[in-house]
């Protein structure tokens, strides 16, 4: 890799298999599947093909915080999608999600069977299908979506801006370091302002965007992502921190927080039965 102050972009960028870092095996420019594998099919309406990353237990958090309100039809099977491995680019995910990422679900309770993909798509379709844990009032709605989408603007500068090049790029470099650090400090300060008078995000209501929006900054704060939280001082946020710890409190996000997560003491790689995280 060239040093950042000799480098020059060529006239027409090509594709280097060798540059990406940690992720170059699976990083790549082009679309669709690269083999074929049918994905395998549960008992429950609801398939979910996965994996435990902040975006993958925004959707089993929110599938078991429904189950704990006694809804039957959110039941689901959580199959696990190895990304390391390039799972998400076989056939059978690709029908589902054409963009390759996790998590993606089949809602099998139609005729025919709906997909949907992108984490905050998934959580508005179940919020939607349930009437749970999304404001009916429109100007409450219109708070929960802002934050909602807020997460889904943000999220890329902490975890492909911010963690990539302070945790996983091949070489450190301090510009993009202090760039995406500076921006990472600016979101935690609008949340921790947000939150110096409200219980949640949108109030005294929890709802999705809470959900979603700790998934990425409730683990900054409280798990040391990236090994980061000296460096980018999270506990100076103490609304955040005391947010964050509520919602980790609650027993369906620790349910929900083990799924597809095998590398956890006791996370559970697949979840087919609510039996299964007892």
């Amino acid at each position: 890799m060239s040093d950042s102050s000799e480098y020059v972009p060529p006239k027409v960028w090509k594709w280097e298999n060798e540059s990406g870092g940690k992720f170059a095996n699976i990083n790549r420019p082009i679309a669709g599947s690269t083999h074929d594998k049918e994905l395998p099919e549960g008992k429950h309406p609801l398939q979910l093909y996965s994996l435990g990353t902040p975006n993958g237990i925004k959707v089993t958090i929110l599938l078991e915080e429904l189950l704990a309100l006694g809804h039957e039809g959110a039941e689901y099977d959580a199959f696990i999608i190895n990304i390391g491995e390039g799972e998400q680019f076989g056939s059978g995910f690709v029908e589902i999600n054409p963009n390759s990422k996790i998590p993606a679900l089949l809602d099998k309770s139609t005729d025919p069977s709906t997909r949907v993909f992108e984490s905050a798509a998934i959580m508005l379709y179940l919020a939607e299908k349930f009437q749970e844990f999304i404001p009916n009032e429109a100007s409450a709605r219109a708070e929960c979506m802002s934050w909602l989408f807020w997460q889904m603007g943000s999220a890329p500068y902490l975890g492909g801006g911010f963690g990539h090049f302070y945790a996983y790029a091949p070489e450190k470099f301090e510009y993009p370091i202090n760039r995406f650090a500076m921006e990472v400090k600016r979101q935690l300060d609008v949340l921790d302002k947000n939150l110096s008078s409200r219980q949640y995000l949108c109030g005294d209501d929890y709802n999705i965007s809470d959900i979603a929006v700790h998934s990425w900054y409730g683990s900054l704060v409280l798990n040391n992502i990236y090994e980061s939280a000296e460096f980018l001082d999270v506990a100076s946020y103490e609304n955040v921190v005391r947010w964050a710890k509520e919602i980790t409190d609650r027993p369906a996000y620790k349910r929900g927080s083990r799924v597809n997560r095998p590398w956890m003491s006791d996370g559970i790689a697949e979840r087919h039965d609510s039996t299964d995280l007892d």
